[in-house]
């Protein structure tokens, strides 16, 4: 009996000892992965494991542990029995999809294109950029909407300073230009033309030719009318004392030119005694041509007078304004007067 227990005592811890016993684990260096047939580690193609493993068209080389990315140009050597021998990698079969602005070369590598000599997207010039690509417009233009058309700038419409008298637009640029009886000057400013000095008028011989802003006046050479005769250059003198009776001894006549809408008040125009005598007062005044009241007259010293322009004056208009100086004898209690007789025409512009 007690030969039997120790019989099956060792079988059931025979068995007890199989049923417990633990499989063998073994871990791998990361990389490598365990094979089980061969019970050994053996190296990750994380090339063909990963679908992404190298981006922006690098060529993926698989490594011992891990592997590369090389680009597409890369030649890779491998040692076979002492001889390097170059290993080029198969080239894969999908195609590399680029970003917008850059396109695949042969090694399907994504590079630049230069949108300014394929396709000359822009109307006037084009500047590469990476990946995209700048218009730039000629002077006088300046970008649509589009980004690439140039369309004309309106310079007229920034101010009314770009031209004194009127600005004419033209494309990708702009001109200035002048009424009749000026020329431009410079750039903007509108000048004067002389007809009188440059021969340009039609004034008879035995008329003068008087310019003024805007044209010219023709008007006769001998201003005197009975009964005056003529002394000297526009002077009129009155001889008989019976024909003279209630009219000036003496006209002088004067002309001048202003410009329309002056700033007032201004001084426009100075008379004065032509001969001084002692013992004598003399007086100016507006005589006739003031009815009115665009002109004042204020006396400066006794010899002496200024015509002063009161209202701003619209042209082309004339104006004949009769200037009186009366002088007052103190020692013969006697008076005596002369005129001038001026003649302002205003112009039809303010320039």
């Amino acid at each position: 009996m007690l030969g039997i227990c120790v019989c099956l005592c060792a079988v059931f811890t025979h068995v007890l000892s199989q049923e417990v016993e633990e499989p063998v684990s073994y871990t791998c260096t990361e990389g490598y992965e365990y094979d089980a047939v061969r019970e050994q580690c053996r190296d990750i193609d994380e090339c063909t494991l990963l679908d992404d493993a190298c981006k922006g068209g690098m060529q993926c080389i698989n490594h011992f542990g891990g592997y590369l990315c090389l680009p597409k140009s890369a030649v890779i050597y491998i040692s076979k029995e002492g001889e390097q021998v170059p290993l080029r990698p198969p080239q894969p079969s999908h195609t590399i999809r680029c970003a917008a602005g850059f396109a695949a070369d042969e090694q399907n590598i994504c590079g630049d294109v230069n949108e300014c000599d394929v396709q000359s997207p822009c109307q006037h010039h084009c500047y590469n950029l990476i990946g995209s690509f700048l218009c730039q417009c000629e002077q006088g233009y300046e970008l649509a909407q589009d980004l690439v058309s140039c369309q004309d700038i309106d310079e007229c419409s920034f101010s009314s300073y770009m031209c004194q008298y009127q600005c004419i637009n033209s494309p990708g640029s702009y001109s200035c230009e002048c009424p009749e009886g000026y020329q431009l000057q410079g750039n903007r400013l509108c000048q004067d033309v002389n007809e009188c000095e440059m021969g340009t008028h039609n004034c008879q011989d035995h008329e003068m030719c008087w310019n003024y802003y805007g044209g010219f006046r023709c008007y006769p050479k001998n201003p005197c009318e009975a009964p005056y005769t003529k002394t000297s250059e526009n002077r009129c003198i009155c001889r008989s004392q019976a024909e003279c009776q209630g009219i000036p001894p003496s006209v002088v006549y004067k002309y001048m030119s202003i410009q329309a809408d002056r700033t007032v008040p201004a001084d426009i125009f100075q008379i004065q005694a032509t001969n001084i005598y002692a013992n004598t007062h003399n007086t100016f005044r507006i005589k006739a041509g003031n009815e009115a009241g665009d002109f004042f007259l204020r006396p400066s010293s006794n010899v002496s007078a200024m015509l002063v322009l009161t209202k701003p004056l619209s042209g082309p208009r004339e104006y004949v304004v009769d200037l009186e100086m009366i002088t007052h004898h103190l020692a013969m209690s006697y008076r005596s007067s002369s005129l001038l007789r001026l003649t302002i025409i205003v112009g039809p512009y303010a320039f």
